[in-house]
């Protein structure tokens, strides 16, 4: 197989470059090249620091457990969960084609997980368009791009169909393409908010033990009143199930939004065994952040956040960047924040090389210098962050959790570094 793709940005569908992808039995393999014209745009940019702005294909190294594609291409990529709807309609699709004595499907390969992101819903600015001249995923007849929360029961059934291994052929087609790239295997769909926005309708599982889906909404409203710039949360309940629905950030007044994770902006490939540190993404706001310090101060307000409350799922794919204008990115709103009351308190994302995982404030402190702030203004911020978690059951409770739901999460919020937080703050 190989194919020639347009790789287009924005509503416009403005022509950047073409993917080319070649796949012989199990190996596949891609390159990218930007149009002449983008090129010699006066407004043109390189879409990441891994693809510079030069003429002729640039092909992309592929790790054992990375993608093929590039990291801004393989951000739009279906996550987890999307992944596992396309391969389980997939097998379905095989398995009524052999029964019917038809062809089946052929294996699905990097470029068909690609395709089968809705273009409406994909994250971030980029569009692919096919040889026809179709932007993949195409809406199919008499179906919406995205479902409005009107659906959100049909919705939630169809995912529970899905995880308990009973899903039918329409449960499948319901849910498939309307996925997110915003990483995670917990079940959700892009649908779309009561004003029309764009959202993320994140769904509880059937293995949950706690309330999930509350508390990353909490999670997001203890964020923001921690003064962080957080994506907006809130709990509407279907059928008296609860579900987080989360404002998507990529899109602005219906324009899509040129988005990449942190770890492709720091040219970090899936699957890379070396641990990173947050000095490094440090590093890489000095170079393409406008607004570097404002940018640096903002992310270590967010790291004192995630000790706090244990969020310790911070890996490079759950940060972000949002591009500004030529070769200028900015620090995207924080997402995918979650308290963790049963996992060690250990970060996925080192503050420094130094400290290695501590989830602790002495490793935030020593780091003080690296990040360019002064120490009593660290231990300002720090007595902010410390002031919003320490309010974390009343604000559970605004949102409608129980006791019994508040105290199952105790542990991700009571701990001996709230106290650091506070001696710290105090001197």
């Amino acid at each position: 197989m190989k194919r020639t793709i347009g790789v287009d940005l924005g509503n416009s569908g403005r022509r950047v470059g073409v993917l080319r992808y070649n796949r012989d039995g199990a190996r596949e393999s891609a390159s990218f090249e930007y149009a002449a014209d983008w090129l010699a745009a006066a407004d043109r940019f390189a879409i990441e620091p891994g693809l510079p702005l030069v003429s002729g294909p640039q092909y992309h190294g592929r790790t054992t457990d990375g993608s093929v594609f590039h990291g801004v291409i393989a951000d739009s990529e279906p996550d987890g969960w999307g992944a596992k709807v396309i391969l389980r309609d997939h097998a379905k699709r095989r398995t009524l084609a052999r029964a019917a004595g038809k062809d089946q499907p052929s294996i699905i390969g990097a470029l068909e997980f690609l395709f089968e992101v809705d273009d409406f819903s994909r994250v971030g600015a980029l569009r692919f368009r096919d040889e026809e001249g179709v932007y993949r995923r195409k809406r199919e007849p008499g179906t919406r791009t995205a479902p409005p929360l009107i659906e959100l029961r049909d919705l939630l059934s169809s995912t529970r169909a899905v995880e308990t291994n009973t899903e039918t052929e329409a449960d499948l087609a319901y849910l498939r393409g309307r996925g997110t790239s915003l990483q995670g295997i917990r079940p959700k769909c892009t649908v779309l908010d009561d004003d029309g926005g764009l959202a993320i309708g994140k769904f509880p599982s059937v293995n949950d033990e706690r309330a999930v889906t509350k508390a990353e909404v909490l999670a997001l409203t203890l964020a923001t009143d921690a003064g962080i710039h957080a994506a907006h949360g809130r709990i509407i309940a279907s059928d008296g199930t609860p579900v987080a629905i989360i404002r998507r950030f990529d899109r602005e007044q219906g324009e899509r939004l040129m988005y990449v994770s942190a770890a492709t902006l720091m040219q970090v490939v899936r699957g890379d065994p070396k641990d990173h540190s947050y000095t490094e993404m440090v590093d890489a706001i000095r170079i393409y952040s406008p607004a570097s310090q404002q940018d640096i101060e903002e992310l270590w307000r967010r790291i004192a956040f995630s000790i706090l409350i244990t969020n310790v799922d911070d890996h490079l794919h759950n940060h972000g960047f949002l591009h500004v204008e030529r070769e200028s990115w900015r620090l995207a709103p924080a997402f995918d924040v979650n308290p963790f009351p049963d996992k060690v308190r250990e970060l996925k994302t080192w503050v420094s090389e130094d400290t290695g995982p501590a989830a602790t404030i002495a490793a935030l402190m020593s780091a003080v210098p690296y990040f360019g702030l002064r120490v009593d203004v660290a231990r300002a911020i720090l007595g902010q962050v410390e002031a919003a978690v320490a309010g974390w059951r009343e604000c559970g409770t605004r949102l409608g959790m129980t006791r019994l739901e508040l105290d199952q999460f105790a542990d991700a919020f009571e701990h001996d570094q709230r106290s650091a937080a506070q001696t710290e703050s105090a001197l």
